[in-house]
């Protein structure tokens, strides 16, 4: 599955104000058969949004039809657990292009970057801004600028300049997976070799 070019975007975001969200709830593990990025986001943290007969949980963020975007929010500490890359590839599958978090796992936060979703890390006291703005208004939107490395409460125009590795914001800029980025070098790596 190609992964998007991403430069800014601007949307309403989806909040799951609860910390310590870990792959496993993210992605159970009975749904890690495929080995195709795609298909994973109808299982989207399934556990919490269906119940035992498969019927939606009304209460679950996923389930309401007030939220949506391409943003999610969650608490702290988001991605915890086993290394499992699919859990990237649920959040991307299912529509998102940014996770907001005051604080992600490594591992999660590699397999993000590698599958073309941004994770924006920012203070804690941000992220009770971006909370406190979704409850207020679930409506509002959000600015999500790469270039500029900057996440903007639209409605306030409080901001927060991101940090994130310059080869991976190259990658997702330009839509390219490691392989890919290879790819774009092959003239570059031909020449070199001939040297």
């Amino acid at each position: 599955m190609p992964i998007d070019k991403f430069k800014k975007i601007q949307t309403p975001a989806v909040p799951l104000p609860i910390e310590n969200v870990d792959t496993d709830q993210i992605i159970p593990a009975r749904f890690l058969k495929a080995v195709e990025r795609k298909g994973f986001g109808d299982n989207l943290f399934r556990d919490w949004r269906y119940n035992k007969k498969d019927e939606p949980i009304v209460d679950f963020v996923l389930n309401q039809s007030k939220f949506s975007g391409q943003i999610l929010v969650g608490g702290k500490n988001f991605g915890s657990g086993s290394s499992r890359e699919h859990a990237a590839w649920s959040i991307y599958d299912y529509g998102f292009r940014v996770v907001v978090s005051s604080f992600f796992a490594d591992i999660f936060k590699g397999n993000a970057l590698n599958n073309g979703l941004l994770p924006v890390q920012v203070s804690e006291e941000f992220l009770e801004e971006v909370f406190a703005q979704i409850e207020k208004d679930p409506t509002s939107t959000f600015s999500v600028d790469l270039v500029e490395q900057t996440f903007v409460i639209d409605a306030t125009g409080s901001s927060f300049s991101f940090e994130i590795n310059s080869y991976k914001k190259q990658c997702l800029l330009n839509g390219y997976d490691d392989i890919d980025f290879l790819v774009s070098r092959h003239e570059k790596i031909a020449a070199y070799e001939e040297q």
